[in-house]
């Protein structure tokens, strides 16, 4: 049961090093870090012992905001191959959205779908869920029965309550049960049918656009409503430059909240849209270069915390209509590591603050024990290469959908192996 991982580059994101070492696992746990050079592997039986040929182990990537068809839709994506798909992206933990068909919204729901991820996906998933009914913003949840059940933080995802008494309401409870609560931050009128962010492009292709001012409007909204709670909070997208004073604010007067981003915004501009390709929609629209930099520095500066794929499978039927009327999302969770590579290869962000965000603050966030390289945590590892060039076919992917905008792009970084409690869940051999 133990396990002798040897000559990798070490990424750790509490301490943000890049070391040459080696780690010892024993029984799913980091039982040893270790520093080259090594004599131990000689002690280790033989098969019990990976060589990772100075190739880079960083802990697995702790997804906040994947969606899973099931129930309801389990033709777009299901347990078994978002399971399979996080696994070749080196993600080894899911947290998955409530906006399912029903949606995540009573005890019974939530137990389903933690069995059947249990049975079907090799890497962890823990569940969020509704914060109101049918995420249709007129009456909370049962939160302390679905805490109860399991469920990690409470959301209705893209449906911004606009009720503030029930908004209000659902926020004082949660503050008294200590549970986490996730919003979106848009104005959901003014974004209401855009498809782009308004501005000259917008004009120019005739698309309906949206004002940044919309999610900074929704920031505003939702920072009033957590001052007054006092509640647990985090903003899922924040895409804009617009919306980052407020938030630098807010943490600084020592508010509860944490923000993330998703890799489409910190990797893709308006300018992607280009020939109306719909694999480039997504929610909230793909937004300027500068707002794209801007929100880039703020995961570098901590501002932003966590960067998400925020994994949204469409099927073909879906997607190809015209860009106006197609369904928005694309998917990310095989894609989201070789697209934070691009970050670090035009030196925006080291390899230490990209899993900063996308392991260690996800985790902490859900006080969760994943997320870093340390003695005693869980041996959720990946072993990747940062600079293995490929070309990807969408078609490969292991999602059921292949909605992805990265499809015939020259990418660099390619996982090699993935481990969920020190079991090895992918190869790229295999």
């Amino acid at each position: 049961m133990t396990t002798l991982l040897t000559n990798a580059r070490l990424i750790d994101p509490e301490a943000l090093t890049e070391t040459l070492g080696a780690l010892v696992i024993t029984d799913g746990k980091i039982t040893e870090v270790l520093t080259q050079p090594l004599e131990k592997a000689d002690t280790f039986p033989a098969g019990k012992v990976l060589d990772c040929q100075g190739k880079y182990l960083a802990p697995g990537i702790v997804d906040l905001g994947v969606k899973i068809g099931e129930p309801g839709e389990r033709h777009k994506e299901s347990f078994r191959s978002a399971g399979l798909a996080a696994a070749a992206g080196g993600v080894t933990t899911i947290i998955a959205r409530p906006d399912t068909n029903p949606a995540i919204d009573t005890p019974e729901t939530l137990e389903f779908v933690t069995r059947r991820a249990a049975e079907a996906s090799p890497v962890r998933i823990r569940h969020m869920a509704a914060l109101t009914k049918g995420r249709e913003g007129r009456e909370m949840t049962e939160i302390g029965f679905l805490l109860d059940a399991g469920a990690i933080a409470f959301t209705d995802c893209d449906h911004v309550v606009t009720d503030t008494k029930v908004l209000a309401r659902a926020l004082t409870y949660a503050k008294s049960l200590g549970a986490l609560v996730m919003g979106h931050p848009q104005e959901p009128v003014l974004s209401a049918g855009a498809a782009t962010t308004s501005g000259k492009f917008a004009s120019l292709r005739g698309l309906p656009g949206v004002s940044p001012m919309a999610e900074r409007i929704g920031f505003d909204r939702d920072m009033g409503m957590v001052e007054m709670t006092g509640a647990k909070y985090h903003f899922d997208q924040i895409t804009t430059a617009r919306a980052l004073p407020p938030l630098e604010r807010a943490k600084r007067n020592g508010f509860d909240v944490t923000a993330g981003t998703s890799i489409h915004h910190l990797t893709l501009n308006e300018f992607d849209v280009g020939d109306y390709r719909t694999f480039f929609k997504v929610k909230p629209p793909l937004r300027s270069e500068d707002d794209r930099v801007a929100v880039v520095e703020a995961v570098a500066s901590g501002v932003i915390d966590i960067i998400s794929s925020m994994h949204t499978p469409q099927d073909e039927e879906s997607k190809r209509l015209p860009f106006e009327d197609a369904a928005s999302g694309a998917v990310a969770l095989e894609t989201f590591l070789p697209a934070a590579m691009r970050l670090y290869h035009a030196g925006q962000l080291t390899l230490p603050q990209l899993f900063r965000a996308m392991a260690l603050n996800p985790a902490n966030r859900l006080g969760l024990p994943q997320g870093r390289m340390a003695v005693g945590a869980p041996a959720d590892l990946v072993l990747f290469d940062p600079h293995a060039p490929f070309v990807l076919d969408r078609f490969k992917l292991h999602s059921k959908s292949k909605n992805t905008p990265f499809d015939g792009q020259r990418m660099e970084g390619r996982v090699l192996a993935t481990f969920v409690g020190g079991t090895q869940v992918f190869s790229a051999e295999a």
